[in-house]
C-alpha cells in the first residue's frame, strides 16, 4: 500500500495495529509514523518497530494520508483541535475509541472529511482481533478498501451501521474481557479438583479457542452446539442446568447493557 500511516497515540492497541500492518507486508515501518508523550515510549516504539516518531502530534497529521487516532475518548476534541489545521485535504481518519461519532470528527475539524470510525478489540495483539467499522458519507468505495485492508492486517473486519457502533463494545470489544474472567474461573476449578494451575489454563483456554472455531467455522447454531455435548443424564447436562439457575446468562446480558450504558456515556461527554 502506497500510502503513509500515522498514529496519534501509541499504546497497546495502535502498537498490535501497526505491527499488524508491518508484519503482512501491507505497509513498510517507514510509512508509518507515531506521536508519544514521553520520550522513553518513543525510543521503545523506534527501536521495536522501526517507525518515524515524534513527540509533536502536529508533525504525524501532516504526514499522514490515513490518519489513526488512538487517544482517549475524553481527549479527543483537544486533539483534533490541535491538529485540524496540519491535516491533509484527502486524508482518511480513522477513530478508536468508544462513543466519538463520525459527526463528533467532522464538528471538532469545522469541515468535510473522510472518516472510519472503528471499534477493535485486544485479541489484534495476536492478530485474532474483531474490528468493527463504520464511515461517513465521505469515504468512497476505494477509502473503505483501503481501511479494510489495513484493518485486516491484525483480524477480522466486519462493516456495520453506525446506528450500531454504540453496542460493539459490549459484544466485541470489551467482551474479551468477559471470556477472560470465564477461563479464570474454569481453571480455578480445575486447580480446585487438583490440576496444576498452567495445566487448568491451558486446557480452558483451548477450550474456549475451539469452542469459538466450531461456531465460526460450522456455521451451526450454537445452541446446537451445546446441545451436540449434552447427553442425556451427562455431566455437561448438569453443569448447564447448574448455570441456568445461577443466571449465567442473565449475568452475561446484564454486562453488556451495562458496557453499552457507559459507552453512550462516554460519547455524551
Amino acid at each position: 500500500m502506497n500510502k503513509k500511516i500515522g498514529f496519534i497515540g501509541f499504546g497497546k492497541m495502535a502498537q498490535a495495529m501497526a505491527g499488524g500492518m508491518i508484519h503482512s507486508g501491507l505497509v513498510q515501518a517507514d510509512q508509518i509514523m507515531a506521536s508519544m508523550r514521553t520520550e522513553k515510549s518513543r525510543t521503545l516504539a523506534a527501536e521495536q518497530f522501526g517507525i518515524e516518531v515524534s513527540a509533536v502530534n502536529r508533525d504525524v497529521a501532516a504526514f499522514a494520508d490515513v490518519l489513526f487516532l488512538a487517544v482517549a475518548p475524553y481527549t479527543y476534541f483537544e486533539v483534533i483541535e490541535e491538529i485540524k489545521e496540519y491535516i491533509k485535504p484527502d486524508v482518511i481518519i480513522i477513530t478508536v475509541a468508544a462513543g466519538i461519532t463520525t459527526s463528533d470528527v467532522e464538528n471538532a475539524c469545522g469541515k468535510k472529511v473522510k472518516v472510519v470510525r472503528t471499534m477493535p478489540n485486544t485479541p489484534s495483539l495476536v492478530g485474532a482481533g474483531m474490528t468493527a467499522v463504520s464511515v461517513n458519507s465521505e469515504i468512497t468505495d476505494e477509502d473503505l478498501v483501503s481501511a479494510e485492508k489495513l484493518l485486516s492486517s491484525f483480524g477480522k473486519v466486519e462493516i456495520i451501521a453506525e446506528s450500531q457502533m454504540d453496542a460493539i463494545p459490549a459484544i466485541s470489544g470489551s467482551s474479551p474481557a468477559y471470556v477472560y474472567m470465564m477461563i479464570e474461573a474454569m481453571a480455578d476449578g480445575g486447580v480446585r479438583q487438583g490440576l496444576s494451575r498452567d495445566q487448568s489454563y491451558r486446557l480452558a483456554a483451548q477450550a474456549v479457542l475451539g469452542a469459538a472455531q466450531m461456531v465460526l467455522e460450522t456455521g451451526k447454531h450454537p445452541g446446537e452446539l451445546k446441545d451436540q455435548v449434552t447427553s442425556p443424564g451427562g455431566a455437561t447436562i448438569a453443569a448447564v442446568s447448574t448455570l441456568e439457575q445461577e443466571r449465567f446468562r442473565g449475568a452475561i446480558l446484564a454486562a453488556m447493557d451495562s458496557c453499552t450504558a457507559k459507552v453512550k456515556e462516554l460519547g455524551k461527554k
